[in-house]
């Protein structure tokens, strides 16, 4: 360990590395609780206990690869953000299968890796404005909460398209039934507030299990509350495995390239425009996601070279695009680097040791499945909520009192919970600032490259939405 990994030189032991890896896990342990559970919503095509294992696995393989590969003490999940861009745009919105999406993450990291091994991912990134740029983040972060207050039931559908759901006990139109979950939500969402500020690692796991705690202990206050529910318990922890195998587990190869529903009800152009689109979208988003965080998560630790670049970058990207082409394969969303790894840099992570220790204790959870099934909604929304605000913060480097950048930059925002899509706010974004460079004088500045992706886009608009 000491000749791969030079811990000596890089001023760590093996017990440091241990330990900031299972700090890591902590804090990021609860993407397989919310990104199983928003898969479930893919009622009669995927099951919570199917996407908990792929989502396992390919944190596992994720997490080895860029250890092994960049030695670097980071670890890879499936993205919160393109796990929602996944559910509720590509498969509710544009409606597509599951399988179907699934080919669009395998091109997502075909292309990543293409684009990493040719270099050519340098040119793409510098063709997307910083405008924009900026504030995909904090529009994903935005839409990541909403999902999260629909799901806790905070947010309900009104006349007004959206409101508050009632709290009115005494008029009847509310019961504590329906309250306590939302509260469930709302303390769960303060508790993991108060435990981050007082550096507590793994609070937002420890604000998933307290609120699920809570949630069951309330659960006696409400009549009918227990009814049925121990014939609904399995503790066999390989119903998980086989549920993937049936389901998960290469359904991108067996289902996923019998596009046939599509083209019959919107014809082939259609589909040529919408699959280009979507995938650009899914690529783009990991591809900022990705490098945000691995610079993020090293200048923290120190770890960035002279120059303030990323050591081995090509690396960790070529680990992260081959991951989300195994999360395809397994069945779940686009796998991604993880911002929580700064968790695990902050006690003293500084090599690949570090994820090696992260993985193992995924690897692990992938038994945990029966206790994981047991996490209500209402407490995985408080994390969704949580994750969003933590989002935002990128908006303080929008220069918002320049209109070229802030309309843009607030189109970005805006739209992707406004439209419930992140590939039609980064859309509005990119066409906006187009347009205002190209009557302000500013032709010049923009790149072929951009050009090419925002003609891309008007034409989903007007041949697909």
């Amino acid at each position: 360990m000491e000749q791969f990994f030079q811990l000596k030189q890089h001023g760590t032991t093996v017990r440091t590395e241990i330990m900031a890896g299972f700090t890591t896990f902590m804090a990021m342990a609860y993407i397989l609780m919310v990104n199983a559970g928003m898969f479930a919503e893919l009622e009669g095509q995927v099951t919570y206990n199917a996407v908990y294992i792929a989502t396992a696995i390919s944190a596992v393989i994720g997490t080895v690869l860029i250890g092994l590969l960049s030695n670097l003490p980071l670890a890879q999940a499936s993205g919160m953000g393109l796990n929602a861009y996944f559910v509720y745009t590509v498969c509710f919105g544009i409606g597509l299968s599951y399988a179907n999406a699934l080919v669009l993450v395998l091109a997502d990291g075909i292309i990543f890796t293409l684009l990493t091994i040719t270099g050519l991912r340098r040119k793409i990134f510098d063709a997307i404005p910083s405008a924009v740029r900026m504030a995909i983040p904090a529009g994903i972060g935005l839409f990541i909460a909403f999902l999260g207050l629909q799901n806790a039931g905070l947010v309900v559908d009104s006349s007004t398209l959206v409101g508050l759901a009632s709290f009115n006990l005494y008029s009847g139109t509310a019961t504590w039934g329906s309250i306590m979950p939302m509260l469930v939500t709302f303390f769960a969402l303060l508790a993991i507030a108060a435990m981050s500020r007082r550096g507590v690692k793994g609070s937002v796991l420890f604000g998933i299990l307290g609120g699920a705690v809570a949630y069951y202990i309330l659960g006696f206050t409400v009549p009918g509350f227990y009814d049925g529910f121990a014939e609904s318990l399995s503790f066999n922890p390989f119903t998980a495995f086989s549920e993937f195998a049936q389901l998960s587990f290469g359904k991108v190869f067996t289902e996923g390239f019998n596009f046939t529903p599509y083209i019959e009800a919107n014809g082939m152009g259609s589909f040529v425009i919408m699959f280009i689109t979507t995938a650009l979208a899914f690529c783009m988003v990991d591809m900022f996601d990705t490098l945000g965080t691995l610079y993020g998560a090293c200048a923290r630790g120190g770890l960035l070279t002279k120059e303030g670049e990323v050591p081995h970058i090509d690396r960790a990207m070529l680990a992260d695009a081959i991951a989300t082409t195994t999360g395809a394969i397994c069945g779940t969303s686009t796998v991604t680097t993880f911002v929580e790894s700064s968790a695990g840099v902050g006690e003293g992570g500084r090599t690949g040791l570090a994820s090696m220790s992260t993985a193992v204790f995924f690897f692990i959870a992938m038994f945990l499945s029966p206790l994981a099934q047991l996490i209500p909604s209402c407490a995985t929304a408080a994390a969704l909520i949580y994750v969003g605000v933590l989002m935002m913060n990128c908006v303080r480097e929008i220069e918002w009192t320049s209109a070229e950048i802030a309309v843009p930059a607030f189109l970005t925002v805006a739209m992707m919970p406004f439209t419930y899509s992140i590939s039609f706010g980064i859309a509005f974004g990119l066409i906006s600032y187009t347009f205002i460079a190209l009557f302000t004088g500013k032709a010049r500045e923009i790149k072929p490259a951009t050009w090419i992706i925002v003609i891309l886009f008007a034409l989903t608009f007007f041949l697909t939405h």
